[in-house]
């Protein structure tokens, strides 16, 4: 039986954090690029389109033979969520899929397989999933809200185990979401339920900063 995903890659122009990011250059190499990359390399894609507002961003998806969908200026804003950029796309779609991936550029790590990988798990969970990474030493016990000038920890009843006797819990690492239409329109991407499709912490970078960037150009150099 044949199944369907749409893959969705959302790249406005505007950025706060780090100026131009979806096309800044790593190893000489779009910063969009490296989702592209593992996009086209996926068995389980059906369609794969780029929202954008960026005129660089379209000349790179022509070149890498991507479809565009032209996202207007009233969903283009900082404010604007990404779930805007999405609905827009489907709107332009006149063909029903049995999926939606949304693939950040801002992830740039996960992998084909990853991808692929995730989509099986939507197809057996029959629910939208989520990537996530395990916290490690950035767990919520190591955390603390400033009261006055006084640390008072978030969970105090484990602010002192080991790390190796703390509970998994688990972060969203914006690489993967998948989710129905009906998802969408009824709860947003993200919302209660979902399963998780679990990666390493070396393929969770999510690039919000100048830092992360600099973090991102030595994995790829070291890889």
């Amino acid at each position: 039986m044949s199944r369907s995903i749409l893959g969705i890659i959302p790249a406005r122009a505007g950025s706060k954090g780090v100026i131009g990011k979806n096309k800044r250059l790593i190893e000489d190499i779009p910063l969009i690029e490296y989702t592209i990359n593992a996009a086209k390399k996926s068995k389980e894609l059906t369609r794969l389109v780029i929202s954008t507002d960026d005129t660089d961003i379209i000349e790179i998806a022509n070149l890498k033979n991507i479809e565009v969908m032209q996202r207007p200026p009233g969903i283009s804003g900082d404010t604007d969520l990404v779930e805007y950029a999405v609905k827009h796309c489907l709107e332009q779609i006149d063909i029903s899929f049995d999926g939606i991936l949304l693939l950040q550029p801002t992830a740039p790590l996960r992998s084909s397989k990853d991808i692929d990988n995730a989509i099986e798990l939507f197809f057996e969970s029959k629910n939208r999933v989520c990537s996530v990474c395990l916290c490690e030493d950035n767990h919520p016990a190591r955390m603390y809200s400033n009261k006055n000038g006084v640390l008072q920890s978030l969970f105090p009843e484990l602010s002192q185990k080991r790390r190796q006797d703390l509970p998994n819990i688990y972060h969203r690492n914006g690489a993967i979401y998948i989710f129905t239409k009906t998802h969408l329109y009824n709860q947003g991407i993200i919302g209660p339920n979902m399963t998780p499709y679990e990666m390493n912490i070396e393929s969770s970078i999510n690039i919000d900063s100048e830092f992360d960037l600099a973090l991102f150009e030595t994995l790829i150099k070291n890889k």
